[in-house]
């Protein structure tokens, strides 16, 4: 059984972007899968993603996600929000996916725009509302211009809205003009997807976050969205100044890389990458260290 939602909040405030952890031998670690979720729900996460890019879903088998999301759900689904990455550059590749999510007990879908090929607005649209044809689950857009190389138009997040199974969207675009009108006209619970503008997005009518530092800050997070939605924007504020170092050494480089590094140090389930990502050399972690450090994370 999902957790408690409410059309404006459906997937909690706070969802860490959770790893994939693996043994030493690269294979999936589904006990410390487990262990993390637990850890990161204890923190305070409403929900956990599983499955996204942070979950190096580029790298992992259609099997390995189902057993994944089985896994986490199993540990934490009557607590969180288990919210299922399902999103590929093939439409029936991502309905398979979001099917097997279904069958797995994910509470949620997260569907990115398909990438590389750079479909038109309209194959935009067909991609997600295919895809939310597929189950019953709700789901979060997640618009990512950056990676795709194609931005959701405001015009296609109001169309897509419309549909009743589409209920939010995760804004990694950076373009708080664009967010403020979508956020207006959509009615979409919006998440921010960028952890420099989790507290911009709030000003704007965001709900809550989709975060990477969420691996090592969600107490803060959740202070600094509470101060919020509580009116305290001078305390909001300040947490967001505190936490800057944090969100500068966690997106140094790519974010899977930096908060694996951070979750093995503190002795927490992470293990190695899947090629084409690589760990962090030793200048690189001692700057990650000293990052952190001055906004107050010890690894």
């Amino acid at each position: 059984m999902a957790p408690t939602s409410t059309p404006h909040v459906p997937f909690g405030r706070i969802l860490t972007a959770m790893v994939t952890p693996f043994t030493g031998d690269g294979s999936l670690d589904l006990d410390g899968a487990q262990r993390l979720a637990s850890h990161l729900v204890d923190a305070g996460n409403d929900g956990l993603i599983v499955n996204g890019t942070t979950g190096e879903s580029p790298t992992t088998t259609d099997e390995e996600k189902s057993a994944l999301v089985r896994a986490v759900v199993e540990a934490v689904g009557d607590r969180a929000h288990v919210v299922a990455g399902v999103g590929t550059n093939d439409t029936r590749h991502s309905v398979e996916l979001a099917r097997a999510a279904a069958d797995a007990g994910a509470h949620g879908l997260l569907t990115v725009t398909p990438y590389y090929n750079k479909p038109p607005q309209e194959g935009l649209y067909q991609h997600f509302t295919t895809v939310a044809d597929a189950t019953e689950l709700p789901v979060m857009l997640y618009d990512i211009p950056g990676r795709s190389g194609v931005p959701i138009n405001t015009e296609t997040m109001v169309r897509l809205a419309e549909h009743p199974r589409i209920v939010a969207n995760k804004d990694a675009k950076g373009d708080l003009g664009r967010a403020s009108w979508a956020i207006a006209t959509t009615g979409l619970a919006w998440y921010s997807g960028d952890d420099m503008l989790n507290l911009p997005l709030l000003s704007v009518g965001a709900v809550g976050f989709v975060s990477v530092v969420g691996h090592l800050v969600t107490p803060e997070l959740r202070a600094l969205v509470e101060a919020h939605t509580g009116g305290d924007v001078a305390k909001a504020t300040e947490i967001h100044q505190r936490l800057l170092p944090v969100f500068t050494g966690m997106f140094r480089t790519q974010g899977v890389i930096t908060s694996k590094a951070a979750l093995d140090a503190q002795g927490l389930p992470g293990g190695p990458l899947r090629l084409p990502l690589v760990g962090l050399a030793a200048a690189e972690f001692e700057q990650l260290r000293k990052d952190l450090a001055a906004g107050g994370v010890q690894i």
